[in-house]
């Protein structure tokens, strides 16, 4: 049996820019995105803390070291620049596989990785 699971969470990242007119996705910045194990064009779930909004879309690299967090598209109604954001990705895996599963959880400060939390569940 294969179930889906908690693989990365940046955990409450600020919105740096929204942005309407470009197609839809969420823009990290790469440095984040490695800390958290996450890759381009990955699927993730967005939970906005200020407004209880979730909503589903895919990363785009953002610029290394410049802390950019940019809701794209539609989702960019979904969210406003300064609201605080858990960004999640999930893996399929198998019952055995994920009982021993680590999943990566970072708490970045102020969107970048000079001084954040990090460990595995």
């Amino acid at each position: 049996m294969m179930i889906e699971v908690l693989k990365s969470k940046l955990h409450c990242v600020e919105v740096t820019e929204a942005n309407l007119k470009y197609m839809g996705s969420i823009t990290i910045d790469e440095d984040l995105m490695d800390a958290a194990n996450m890759i381009a064009g990955e699927k993730v779930e967005i939970v906005n803390n200020n407004n209880g909004e979730r909503l589903e879309t895919y990363i785009i690299k953002g610029e290394r070291g410049s802390g950019c967090i940019c809701l794209n598209g539609a989702a960019a109604r979904k969210c406003e620049v300064g609201d605080t954001i858990i960004i999640i990705s999930y893996a399929m895996m198998d019952i055995e596989e994920a009982k021993n599963y680590k999943p990566t959880i970072i708490f970045p400060k102020n969107n970048r990785l000079e001084e954040y939390s990090y460990f595995m569940e």
